[in-house]
């Protein structure tokens, strides 16, 4: 009786034990791939799955965006420039089957992935490109990565790079290259300034030999402006017309 018991006790564990192996519970972003003696069956989740123990095994997939740090890359930039770009890359797996069956280890085989598209590409810019048109940079690394992950059944939704390290003697030339970049600038403006000014200057003095009346208004402006100063010495300008004219008079007999 003690030996029927006893092996009852143990048909009833090995049942509840099946039950509970049998029964899976996915959360809203979970799914479960089910594999039947070996072969792909199908995805289900999510919510209550029940699974045959031994028959049927299943891998329990994340369907929410991962986000991971690619670590600092040393980057040789088109103008031969070293730099070391790290980035952050947002990912979902969209295709629960193909992350399973098409790669092993999906996470880092994106991050490895992640690692050697972000050298490839940012060494086909300068250095100029990589401080001044990330946005750009950004879009054409997510656009590669995503093209490249798609047989795996990951979306690469967002690549953003973070820091772009410069060693300090590439810094300095930097700062020079800034700091000529703005005295042409300053030359050019005060030479298109002086260019404008002479361009007038022609132009009221074309103005003035046309009309001699403009030119004498032009002149008691001027000695009214200089009568205004607190001038110990006051030079009056004298006509070379009206000298010759004095000079005339008083040398004919």
């Amino acid at each position: 009786m003690g030996l029927t018991f006893g092996f009852s006790g143990i048909v009833i564990a090995l049942v509840i034990f099946l039950l509970a192996s049998a029964v899976r519970i996915f959360r809203e972003y979970e799914r479960g791939v089910v594999f039947m003696l070996g072969r792909f069956w199908k995805v289900k989740g999510p919510g209550l799955v029940l699974i045959i123990p031994v028959v049927q095994q299943v891998v329990r997939m994340d369907l929410r965006t991962v986000v991971f740090d690619v670590p600092p890359q040393d980057v040789i930039t088109r103008d031969n420039v070293s730099v070391k770009v790290n980035a952050v890359v947002y990912f979902r797996v969209v295709d629960p089957e193909k992350a399973v069956i098409q790669v092993a280890r999906f996470l880092d085989a994106t991050s490895q992935l992640s690692q050697t598209t972000l050298r490839a590409i940012l060494g086909k810019h300068e250095l100029d490109e990589l401080l001044s048109e990330r946005e750009r940079l950004n879009s054409d690394i997510q656009r590669v990565l995503d093209a490249q992950t798609d047989a795996w059944g990951i979306k690469v939704s967002n690549v953003e790079i973070k820091d772009v390290d410069i060693n300090e003697t590439m810094i300095r030339a930097i700062a020079r290259q800034a700091e000529a970049e703005r005295e042409r600038r300053a030359k050019i403006i005060h030479a298109e300034g002086e260019l404008q000014a002479s361009e007038k200057l022609l132009q009221a003095a074309q103005m003035l030999a046309q009309a001699p009346q403009a030119m004498q208004l032009r002149y008691l402006q001027t000695l009214t402006t200089i009568a205004g100063d607190k001038n110990s010495t006051i030079v009056f300008p004298v006509p070379v017309d009206l000298v010759s004219t004095i000079v005339d008079r008083f040398t004919k007999p």
